[in-house]
């Protein structure tokens, strides 16, 4: 397959650099060695920024790190991951033992309320560091936080709420991270807990998200997961397509349950054909319901989002049409990574083809391996 041969070509150069630059510079750079955790981004000269820490931040760090090792990194992986996952502790988790949203640069709280987008990464964070650490206290913590969510965020149509009180629109994105925790600690606890829950988020995804008259999958909804009203209930992102699409296909990877699979299949194929650049050669931040252009930006999560539905893809059918968007998808990939200083990205791509001159943000590091992470193993099972 002609396919294969240049995307293994491509995965042992994203590899070389993610081993050889990126990790080495998101820990000696991208760690704060002071005041504990990781910078929220990076200046293209590997200086941090001092700006405020999302919630998200530390999870996505343990997750990136939680890889580490085994893809091949020498350096010191356990100790990056428990930087982070101490910090995250310490300065995000809440009395209720849900955690917050915003810290300053040394943990002051700055934001107290809770998300549900935040919740779903605590958890993937915490079963990154589990597999890594094999600390039990660790899975008790999830168990809790899993327990916390049905308590205080439980929507009454279905799955859950953004926010204690409550905040619209609901939308599909907090959802489709908190399927990707519940799919990780399927691999990790057998607790029925988290089969439960990821088959109510895909059952929801394939009643109320993907729109039964054009298969695209909507972002917003009202508190009964309608569509929400106006613009916002017609707003797709082909990133999310292709993100949806490989968590829906892990999912029938892992139960045997067959029913996502056309409707995954139908989402790499119109995020293929709506929403990406043919000129640049990327996916567009969002589209229409309608297939109109909303935003042309191409920001780089989106290339790694199609790059690892397109792995999954071509293992799942065996169709060679999909190394072939691996391969244009990790050729995307490529240009965001050629920056000044190795082991740092551009963020946002611009109409014209040229990069937004900004900081790198560290959570996209969680994309980056994570693409690299199933493209690897891809292409290592199909040769």
């Amino acid at each position: 397959m002609p396919g294969l041969i240049e995307a293994a070509s491509l995965c042992e150069t994203l590899k070389t650099w993610l081993l050889d630059d990126a990790y080495d510079m998101w820990w000696t750079c991208g760690a704060d060695h002071v005041h504990g955790g990781f910078h929220e981004r990076l200046n293209q000269d590997g200086t941090p920024t001092g700006e405020a820490r999302r919630s998200r931040l530390h999870p996505r760090q343990i997750y990136a790190y939680s890889l580490a090792e085994e893809l091949g990194w020498a350096g010191p992986a356990d100790e990056a991951i428990r930087h982070a996952l101490d910090f995250h502790l310490a300065h995000y988790r809440r009395p209720d033992r849900l955690f917050r949203t915003l810290v300053d640069a040394v943990g002051k709280p700055l934001d107290d309320g809770i998300l549900l987008y935040d919740q779903a990464f605590a958890l993937i964070g915490h079963a990154a560091a589990f597999d890594a650490l094999d600390d039990e206290d660790i899975r008790e913590a999830a168990r809790d936080i899993h327990a916390q969510l049905r308590a205080q965020l439980a929507n009454p149509v279905s799955c859950f709420e953004e926010s204690n009180p409550r905040i619209l629109p609901l939308s599909a994105n907090s959802h489709m991270h908190l399927l990707e925790a519940n799919l990780a600690w399927m691999d990790l606890d057998h607790d029925a807990r988290w089969q439960t829950t990821a088959a109510q988020i895909a059952d929801l995804a394939m009643s109320r998200f993907i729109d039964p008259a054009t298969g695209l999958l909507r972002e917003f909804f009202d508190e009964n997961w309608r569509p929400a009203p106006g613009e916002q209930g017609g707003i797709a992102e082909p990133g999310h397509l292709f993100e949806w699409a490989w968590l829906l296909l892990r999912w029938v990877e892992r139960t045997g349950d067959r029913r996502p699979r056309d409707a995954a299949l139908k989402l790499i194929e119109l995020g293929e054909r709506l929403g990406v650049d043919a000129r640049r050669g990327v996916a567009f931040a969002s589209i229409n319901l309608d297939g109109s252009l909303r935003d042309p930006v191409a920001r780089l999560w989106s290339q790694t989002e199609r790059l690892k539905a397109a792995c999954i893809a071509a293992e799942q059918t065996g169709e060679d049409r999909y190394w072939e968007i691996a391969v244009a998808a990790a050729s995307a990939v490529m240009r965001y990574l050629d920056t000044p200083k190795p082991g740092l990205w551009r963020d946002r791509m611009l109409p014209d083809g040229t990069f937004v001159d900004e900081p790198a943000p560290a959570s996209t590091f969680y994309h980056l391996v994570c693409a690299i992470d199933e493209f690897t193993h891809t292409v290592r099972r199909a040769s």
